[in-house]
């Protein structure tokens, strides 16, 4: 009986490539699904034999462990500020002189 390994919905194609090579190359017999004309069904990486889902869950596991940890972490906005404040103060200024024309018409209403 099949069963669903990997749902490949918001999945980047670099990762789903990654988890086909990956199967493949463990001789891990799979087939694909896709959402379908209108996006209800599943799309995903179905293990054709249940025998070999633990041994493909543990290297699809595995997998994400590995990607995570050398994957590129996002800054956050103190330190975009540390690395980069004349940047993040000239974006301020656009930022308040665009709200400061969006909102000149509302204040001078009540004369």
């Amino acid at each position: 009986m099949a069963v669903l390994i990997f749902r490949l919905n918001d999945v980047p194609d670099e990762e789903a490539d990654d988890v086909r090579t990956l199967l493949a190359d463990h001789n891990i017999d799979y087939y694909e699904t896709s959402s379908g004309n209108w996006g209800f069904s599943v799309a995903g990486i179905w293990i054709k034999n249940n025998d070999d889902k633990l041994r493909a869950r543990s290297l699809i596991d595995e997998y994400q462990r590995h990607r995570i940890s050398t994957s590129v972490k996002a800054d956050s906005f103190i330190t975009t500020i540390l690395q980069q404040p004349l940047r993040v103060i000239i974006y301020l200024i656009i930022i308040s002189f665009i709200l400061y024309i969006s909102i000149m018409p509302f204040l001078g209403m009540g004369e």
